[in-house]
C-alpha cells in the first residue's frame, strides 16, 4: 500500500485525489495546499479523510508518505520537485515537467542519483483513445503512416486558483502547457523530430496558439494547440492519420470518437478500452473524464508495488519533450527553424 501526499489542491490535484481513492494500493493521506480551509472542504467532498498541511514541510515532518504527487503551478514544479527527491520521496509530477530545459534535465538527473521512482504527468501516453492509434501503427493493418496532424484547442482557461494558467510566466502559455501534450506524444510514438518549424499567437498568457510541423524523413507531422478561443467554446483534442491503405481519426468530441477506415471498406469504429473509472466529480477543468488520469496513476502505483522503475512518460522522456516544446516556441519567436 503506497501512502499518498498530494501538493497543490487545485483541479489537476482533485482528479487526483478521486483517482487515488479508486486505487486498492493506493492511500491519500495528505494533502498540501496554502488555502487549508478550501482544501479541507473539497477533500470532504470528495468523501475523502487525510490531513491537509500548509506547507510541505510541516506534511514531510508530522506524516508518513511513500510517494509525493506535485500539482502545482509550473513554476513551482523544479523547487517542489528537488524537496521531494531530496526527502527521499518516490514522485510524480505533472506537465510539463518544468518552464526550462536545464531544470527538466536537472529533476531528472536528481531523482536517477537518489534512486527514487519517477513519472510525469504526460498523460496521453496512456489516454485509452491514443493507446488504441499507437496499437493500430504497429499493427500495419492499414500500411504505413503517411501523415499525422493532431490537435487540441480550448476556451481560454477560467479555472486556474489565482489564474495562473493565463500569467505566461508562470505556465509558458497554451504552448507550454496545453500542446505540450501532442508534442509528448509524437516523441512517444514516432521518436524525436529531426527539427520542428513553428508560429503562432502570442498574447497576454504567452504563446495562446500555435503550429508546429515536426520534421520527420518521409512523413508529414504536424500539431496546432491554442487556448485563446472565447471561454465557453470548450475542449476538443483530436487527430487525423493517413496510412497507405486507410486513415484513423479521433476527436474527443464525437461518438464514436475513434474511427477507422481500411481500404474501399466502410468508416467504422475503432475498439478502444476504456478503465471505467468515470467522470470528475468537481466540474471544473477542460476534461472531465478520469481514464487517462487514472491509467497514468494506477500504471505508476503498480511500478512502486513492485519497486520497478515506469517505462512510460519518465522524468527524462518528458524532459526531452520539454526541449522539444520549447524549441517549438523559439522557432515561432525567431520565425526560423529549430534543429534538435
Amino acid at each position: 500500500m503506497q501512502k499518498v501526499a498530494i501538493i497543490g489542491m487545485g483541479f489537476m490535484g482533485s482528479m487526483h485525489a478521486q483517482i487515488y481513492n479508486q486505487l486498492h494500493d493506493a492511500n491519500l493521506v495528505a494533502v498540501v495546499d496554502k488555502n487549508q480551509a478550501k482544501a479541507k472542504r473539497d477533500i470532504a467532498k470528495l468523501g475523502i479523510e487525510a490531513a491537509v498541511f500548509g506547507t510541505f514541510d510541516e506534511m514531510i515532518r508530522s506524516c508518513e508518505v511513500d510517494l509525493v504527487d506535485i500539482c502545482l503551478p509550473t513554476d513551482l514544479h523544479a523547487p517542489f520537485a528537488l524537496k521531494a527527491i531530496s526527502a527521499g520521496k518516490h514522485l510524480f509530477c505533472e506537465k510539463p515537467l518544468a518552464l526550462t530545459k536545464a531544470d527538466g534535465k536537472k529533476i531528472a538527473a536528481a531523482a536517477k542519483r537518489a534512486g527514487v521512482l519517477f513519472q510525469v504527468g504526460q498523460c496521453i501516453r496512456f489516454w485509452p483513445e491514443y493507446i488504441a492509434f499507437e496499437a493500430f501503427v504497429k499493427s500495419r493493418k492499414a500500411g504505413k503512416l503517411l501523415s499525422l496532424s493532431l490537435q487540441r484547442c480550448a476556451g481560454r482557461p477560467s479555472y486556474s486558483t489565482d489564474d495562473w494558467l493565463n500569467d505566461g510566466i508562470r505556465s509558458g502559455g497554451a504552448a507550454l502547457d496545453l500542446h505540450i501534450h501532442d508534442t509528448d506524444y509524437v516523441h512517444h510514438l514516432l521518436g524525436r523530430p529531426e527539427a520542428v518549424t513553428s508560429v503562432g499567437t502570442r498574447d497576454k498568457s504567452g504563446w495562446s496558439h500555435i503550429f508546429t510541423t515536426y520534421h520527420f524523413k518521409n512523413m508529414a507531422v504536424t500539431a496546432e494547440g491554442g487556448w485563446n478561443y472565447p471561454k465557453n467554446w470548450g475542449f476538443q483534442m483530436a487527430f487525423q492519420a493517413v496510412f497507405e491503405r486507410g486513415t484513423v481519426e479521433f476527436d474527443s468530441g464525437a461518438n464514436p470518437t475513434l474511427m477507422v477506415t481500411i481500404g474501399d471498406g466502410d468508416k467504422q469504429a475503432l475498439p478502444y478500452t476504456n478503465p471505467g473509472a468515470g467522470e470528475s466529480s468537481t466540474g471544473s477543468g477542460n476534461v472531465s473524464s478520469l481514464g487517462g488520469y487514472y491509467n497514468e496513476l494506477a500504471a505508476f502505483i503498480t511500478c512502486l508495488e513492485k519497486r520497478k522503475a515506469p517505462k512510460i512518460a519518465t522524468g527524462e522522456q518528458a524532459a526531452e519533450s520539454l526541449a522539444t516544446a520549447l524549441a517549438e516556441i523559439q522557432s515561432a519567436a525567431t520565425g526560423r527553424t529549430v534543429k534538435l
